[in-house]
């Protein structure tokens, strides 16, 4: 390489397709001789023209999930949804289906919906007042004098998108990955008994992480340092991610009872034609996915101190609480746990190369009712608690990543969706500057 990469990355960049020639070959260079096992260089988690880049090529290419179908039960309901220079405006339609608009008034800029949440009519800029209809078309500007505007031509600009199994996903690209639809037809089954359209939300929480967003993922990819949660191995198994040959002798005895609970738990799912079986393509299909049903601890039935349930309404069509947790992990910005008493969905939404929201939601049965049917600090208290050592953890990284002695370690063998996970990174950010 012509110059040392720290020293070329250190002033702020465009995004790839606006780079010098030599700056596309020194950062294609760097992603080519990324050292396959083994983290990133610490310019993937520190400088801002890779960040650029990110955003660019995966959050400015892929599909994104946004939010679900519970956080806008009525026409009119929208979300906002940020990350890095991107703002979306999700909105619920008067046919009951979902649009998707930048939401960058089409006059000078401003942004249309300066709220996290909401419901709306038509969609008015608090600027100057251009008023748009709930697709986007503008229908009303001020225009004295002006005797040629074409309103027809500033519609706010659309992005695509989906709706499975009750989730939201966006995509900003003009031509989307057109891999998704089959990656939808992999988890739909999944996750429909569940019924998301008959949920709704308990509790939203909203975390800003000093870390990377490559961090955030990678730290939700393994469980090699589930030790540091004490509340969520209550329930959830500590071996996961871990086979056989890779059991730890303190962990053999929890390893023989993960077993038992999983063939348990498949018996039950066979009798009630739900699948379960693992479906891993993290890093061999563009929207890399991983899902499985797998077994929790205790009763079995949710996150709790004991793994008994913590609502007493049953989601969607299920019949039986104990269905341990329908796991997702879907490339590149979320998870899932699907519960027979409550989903919780994760989402991450960078915010710049050292900060990134990390936005946790959880959803219970439209008809339960706080208080009676759930305990809202008991429904919560496990993945709060889980939330905050995982943002201690990545901040910790995000430091040691700044720290002129940092250099890349290799991945442990239980860390293997790590790996995916950034073979997957690479691959997409390479066709990008490809």
């Amino acid at each position: 390489m012509s110059a040392p990469v720290h020293t070329l990355l250190k002033s702020r960049g465009k995004l790839a397709s606006s780079l010098r020639a030599e700056q596309v070959a020194e950062i294609t260079e760097l992603f080519d001789f990324r050292r396959v096992g083994y983290s990133l260089d610490a310019p993937f988690y520190t400088d801002p023209t890779i960040f650029d880049i990110d955003m660019k090529a995966i959050f400015g290419q892929h599909w994104i999930f946004a939010a679900s179908i519970a956080e806008l039960p009525e026409p009119g309901d929208y979300v906002t949804v940020d990350y890095g220079p991107f703002s979306l405006i999700v909105l619920r339609d008067d046919d009951g289906g979902v649009n998707v608009l930048h939401n960058v008034c089409r006059h000078r800029g401003a942004r249309v919906l300066t709220e996290p949440a909401g419901t709306t009519g038509n969609l008015v800029c608090g600027y100057h007042s251009w008023t748009y209809s709930p697709r986007g078309d503008l229908v009303h500007a001020s225009a004295p004098g002006e005797t040629k505007f074409d309103k027809g031509c500033f519609g706010l600009k659309r992005a695509h998108n989906r709706v499975v199994a009750g989730l939201i996903f966006v995509c900003i690209a003009d031509e989307p990955p057109t891999d998704f639809d089959e990656t939808g037809e992999i988890f739909e089954p999944y996750l429909a008994p569940h019924d998301l359209s008959k949920t709704k939300i308990a509790y939203q929480q909203n975390i800003i992480e000093d870390g990377n967003w490559k961090l955030v993922m990678e730290n939700n990819r393994e469980c090699y340092h589930c030790d540091g949660h004490p509340e969520l191995a209550c329930s959830l198994f500590p071996t996961w991610g871990l086979t056989e040959g890779l059991i730890p002798l303190h962990l053999e005895e929890v390893w023989d009872r993960n077993k038992q609970a999983q063939s348990s738990l498949e018996d039950r799912c066979r009798r009630y034609g739900l699948p379960y079986e693992v479906v891993e393509e993290l890093d061999t299909r563009v929207a890399g996915i991983r899902i499985s049903r797998d077994a929790l601890d205790g009763d079995g039935e949710s996150f709790s101190p004991d793994g008994h349930r913590l609502s007493k309404k049953l989601l969607g069509d299920l019949r039986d609480f104990r269905l341990g947790r329908c796991s997702m992990h879907l490339q590149p910005n979320s998870w899932f746990h699907f519960l027979g008493d409550h989903v919780i969905t994760f989402a991450v939404f960078p915010v710049n190369e050292h900060q990134t929201l990390v936005r946790t939601t959880w959803l219970v049965a439209d008809d339960a009712v706080e208080g009676v049917d759930y305990d809202l600090k008991k429904l919560t208290h496990t993945w709060k608690q889980t939330n905050l050592q995982d943002k201690a953890f990545v901040e910790l990284c995000q430091k040691g990543a700044g720290s002129p002695a940092y250099e890349p370690g290799p991945y442990m063998k239980s860390e293997y969706q790590v790996e995916a996970f950034i073979n997957w990174y690479v691959q997409r950010v390479q066709e990008h500057l490809a």
